[in-house]
């Protein structure tokens, strides 16, 4: 019985075959080509550095400055909602905490079915979600900056419509006899 691996081999190897062939080459015709050029759009070149301060500062700032104005409400939306996050999280926190000191002191606390052992479960529970949210804020602020940067960069790149990306077969005769089944990857910019 043929390993797995092999057969994968063999037929990655099927797929993976170039054509192979001596070729001759002429020293004293030959010419020096130029490298396609990258095309800018309208000139326009966003200075990646000023928008990551723009961005640092003001947040959304670097976003208009890179004419994408409408990431501005998404931003602000995602620091207002990690607000009431920070805020729902710390109220539970609170409630629970007063309650667990309640039970401490030998009064009678705001959670009656809790004891204190659910008590304290769920007074770090809330604080360790309060706490992420935190860190989610400090995430959303650096998406933030890293957006307003990395836009600036790519900014004046040509992204037209003339882009297109397709698998066509190939077949071919070879030289040295045979045939060359395949498929061929094809990139037009």
């Amino acid at each position: 019985m043929v390993p797995a691996g092999i057969i994968a081999l063999l037929v990655l190897s099927f797929f993976c075959t170039r054509n192979v062939m001596a070729q001759r080459i002429d020293t004293l015709n030959t010419e020096i080509k130029e490298l396609p050029s990258i095309k800018l759009k309208d000139n326009t070149v966003k200075d990646p550095k000023k928008a990551t301060l723009l961005s640092a500062f003001i947040p959304g700032a670097g976003q208009v400055y890179n004419e994408k104005a409408w990431k501005v409400p998404l931003i602000y939306g995602g620091f207002a909602t990690n607000i009431f996050f920070i805020d729902f999280n710390n109220r539970r926190y609170l409630a629970l905490r007063e309650g667990l000191f309640q039970l401490d002191r030998g009064e009678e606390n705001n959670f009656p079915n809790l004891n204190r052992v659910g008590l304290v479960r769920q007074v770090n529970f809330w604080r360790r979600n309060r706490d992420l949210n935190y860190f989610i804020f400090i995430g959303i602020y650096a998406l933030n900056i890293v957006d307003a940067h990395v836009d600036a960069h790519l900014s004046s790149f040509d992204v037209s419509e003339d882009l297109t990306f397709r698998f066509e077969p190939v077949y071919e005769n070879l030289s040295v006899g045979g045939n060359m089944f395949g498929l061929s990857m094809k990139i037009n910019f």
